[in-house]
């Protein structure tokens, strides 16, 4: 599996170690990714994703998965992140708006 946040597309950077002698090497800088169980209110159900931390506290701040997700652009979103938010903004578009 790979490395990489389902909903904000980060993934491992390059860089080097570089020692006292400044001999530098290729290192690789891993994201700091956790296996999260979010909850959807629009779908009623939760789900795992693979998110990094600073994509956690983004939702907390936008308010919540469903709403990140309506306005998170196609192209960083894992393919199962991607078919969320077509369901998501499937069962909002049936809702009548209050």
């Amino acid at each position: 599996m790979s490395r990489r946040c389902e909903l904000t597309g980060v993934g491992p950077m390059v860089g080097h170690n570089v020692s006292h002698s400044n001999i530098k090497t290729k290192r690789r800088f891993l994201p700091a990714l956790r296996a999260t169980r979010l909850q959807s209110d629009a779908l009623g159900q939760s789900y795992t994703l693979k998110i990094s931390n600073a994509a956690l506290r983004t939702l907390d701040f936008r308010g919540g998965l469903d709403s990140f997700l309506v306005k998170a652009d196609d192209t960083v979103l894992s393919p199962r992140a991607r078919k969320l938010k077509t369901q998501i903004k499937a069962k909002l578009a049936t809702q009548p708006a209050a």
